[in-house]
């Protein structure tokens, strides 16, 4: 306890804070919409910290295997783990608390689903994703993206218990979002991948034609955030909101395609965050006013 209280931001970075922000984002906004704004007090609290923790927990497990290729990547270098700040053996021990606490929280405060749908992101992400996939195919973010996409079906289950169709196109929305997000990163840190024997597809295939896939799939991305106005999700002010934050990302996604010194990747990416962020906002502002 006293190593955890003396090392706090080692752990907190282990978790990932800046994808656990997303994730709070889109699943709290699934339990928003899933229960019209009205979500059992204890279900949003205690759904959203359990969801949190086995996010956080396969995410100190992503830190664990990844150690001998971070410690390759000037981006990743300073990990905890890569600079002996946690030991291999304390980190083990805090995603398992993790874990446990939070489908404590799950089992007790949600529902079975919720815990069962988490906790097969948690072996995916953690395990599949992070050991194996990575590493089989130059498509691994797009399958792989699988996982990030699905905290807002998560909150939507936590509080009505069911798989919903329209939940899923959210979950849709994100998967098709994470590839142009990831490989404007990975086009900016193409070396690092490289060095550390990452077969992301700008290493596989070349930076143009990672810069023309990722073009294509804001273009795909569009049109999907066009489905939940489509089904009658959302309403106008989603739709104007979607337009517009998507025609944004296309004009950074055409820049970076035109761009031969790939000075615009890192703008790309930092405004994907904020595209995601902006559009789930959005999705709330509209179900609230045409409630």
């Amino acid at each position: 306890m006293l190593t955890v209280l003396s090392n706090w931001r080692g752990y907190l970075e282990l978790t990932k804070p800046g994808v656990q922000a997303l994730l709070f984002v889109s699943c709290v906004s699934g339990m928003l919409i899933g229960a019209d704004f009205n979500p059992p007090i204890t279900v949003l609290v205690f759904g959203l910290i359990g969801i949190s923790f086995l996010a956080a927990s396969s995410a100190v497990i992503n830190h664990f295997f990844d150690q001998k290729i971070d410690a390759k990547m000037n981006r990743t270098s300073s990990r905890p783990l890569v600079i002996g700040d946690i030991s291999s053996q304390h980190a083990i021990i805090f995603s398992i608390l993790l874990y446990v606490s939070g489908s404590w929280m799950l089992l007790n405060f949600t529902n079975f689903l919720t815990w069962l749908l988490t906790t097969l992101t948690f072996i995916f992400y953690g395990f599949i994703y992070t050991r194996y996939l990575k590493f089989m195919t130059s498509q691994n973010i797009v399958i792989g993206g699988l996982a990030g996409a699905m905290p807002p079906l998560l909150g939507w289950t936590a509080v009505t218990n069911t798989i919903e169709p329209n939940a899923l196109l959210l979950v849709l929305i994100i998967m098709v979002w994470t590839p142009p997000h990831f490989w404007a990163l990975a086009v900016y840190r193409v070396d690092d991948y490289a060095d550390a024997e990452v077969p992301m597809l700008p290493v596989q295939k070349g930076v143009p034609f990672t810069k023309q896939h990722i073009l294509l799939y804001t273009f795909l991305l569009l049109a999907c955030t066009m489905l939940p106005y489509a089904v009658q999700m959302f309403g106008e002010i989603y739709l104007f909101s979607a337009l517009i934050l998507g025609g944004i990302f296309l004009v950074y996604s055409f820049r970076l395609y035109m761009d031969d010194s790939n000075a615009v990747a890192m703008p790309t990416f930092a405004y994907s965050i904020v595209y995601l962020a902006l559009l789930f906002a959005a999705m709330l502002i509209d179900h609230f006013i045409y409630l």
